[in-house]
């Protein structure tokens, strides 16, 4: 009778775990939704990466269908802080790098290339050696919420209000103040957040939050215990093939990029350095002096005032006289941006008008490709 009981006690046990492990092996199981059935209701916006805005939540769905396949990431400071001596100016230029995504199950990765050693080399064990010999650095990690075929959809909102211009450790390094981003006060910027064919343009409104606010802080800040700027990020189609990159010779004054290449024999020299230049080709090579196939366009910011503006327009054109003597034809040229034309869409260079307040010097920066020192923008 005993033995009966115990047997009986046992099944019935079992039978109450049973139950329990059946729904929680099934819903690991359970496929995630479509893409379509995630973002119904969502406002669409198709570009360079396909993203969905969920109003109602206030998140950035990205559509990810391009893997192991380098981009470049770009980000910026359109709106700063407006103090020359903390030099966080409106439309600073931040870093360039070049990435991919990876996925590895419910798990997609932007992982940064290490584009300062290389083997440039057609030879794949050589190549593999350099990039196993150094590290890369995975920037951020996206779980998968939707998945169709090849593409996944992943809620981008955190990287997107994520501090990557690293404003809060300017600030640190300065000496004004200890910030960080307040979540509750930031958001993502809709109005500068677009999609073109060649980038992907997502803009956020972050507040740094703080004690201690430094002098030239509160210069500059109705409440220097909360900074609000704009972070700016960028995905851009890498430059096709074709490039022809140029030596860097030190006695000119050329910005660049530089790289170790382990392939190189052992009586050259291992660092290698180009400089930072525009696509131009003639669109013929046989008289000395041709039109190009396409000229190189910058356009002056409308905000501009008078008559400074008008100066601008003629003293940037006068870069034209060095192309003239290179053998181009009205290779290089200035024309105001036209009404209409948004100055994020990449395939525009722009000249912009940074106003402070306090005086400082106007500087030049590019987007340029890290890999081989083509100007983007």
């Amino acid at each position: 009778m005993k033995r009966a009981l115990i047997a009986s006690l046992v099944f019935l046990v079992f039978a109450a775990i049973a139950p329990a492990q059946g729904p929680s092996a099934d819903a690991q199981m359970k496929a995630p939704p479509t893409i379509d059935q995630k973002t119904a209701g969502m406002e669409k916006l198709s570009g360079f990466f396909m993203y969905y805005w969920d109003a109602r939540d206030g998140k950035l769905w990205l559509r990810i269908d391009k893997w192991n396949t380098q981009f470049l990431y770009y980000e910026s400071l359109p709106n700063g802080v407006g103090s020359n001596d903390v030099g966080l100016d409106r439309g600073q230029p931040g870093k360039t790098s070049v990435v991919h995504f990876e996925r590895s199950g419910p798990r997609v990765l932007l992982v940064e290339e290490n584009e300062r050693y290389r083997a440039v080399t057609d030879d794949l064990e050589q190549q593999r050696a350099v990039q196993q010999a150094f590290a890369q650095s995975v920037l951020w990690g996206f779980e998968v919420a939707a998945v169709d075929g090849d593409s996944v959809l992943v809620d981008a909102t955190p990287f997107f209000l994520s501090d990557a211009h690293e404003v809060a450790s300017r600030l640190a390094a300065l000496k004004q103040g200890n910030y960080h981003v307040d979540a509750s006060r930031s958001a993502i910027y809709l109005p500068r957040t677009k999609n073109f064919p060649e980038n992907t343009d997502v803009e956020s409104t972050l507040t740094l939050v703080g004690d201690n606010p430094g002098r030239w802080v509160e210069q500059v800040t109705p409440e220097p215990r909360a900074i609000t700027v704009h972070e700016h990020f960028s995905f851009i189609q890498a430059p096709l093939a074709g490039f022809h990159v140029r030596a860097y010779d030190p006695r000119s004054s050329f910005f660049g990029i530089s790289y170790m290449d382990f392939a190189t024999p052992v009586d050259e020299p291992i660092v290698k350095r180009f400089i930072a230049h525009h696509r131009l080709a003639k669109k013929d090579p046989s008289p000395a002096v041709s039109e190009p196939v396409k000229p190189i366009v910058y356009y002056v910011d409308r905000a501009i005032p008078e008559p400074i503006r008008s100066a601008v327009l003629e003293g940037a054109s006068w870069w034209n006289q060095a192309f003239t003597a290179a053998g181009y034809k009205d290779a290089f040229q200035v024309k105001l941006l036209p009404e209409g034309v948004d100055p994020m869409d990449v395939r525009y260079n722009v000249i912009e008008w940074v106003p402070r307040a306090t005086r400082g010097w106007a500087y030049g920066s590019a987007i340029d490709d890290p890999r081989t020192g083509e100007i983007i923008t």
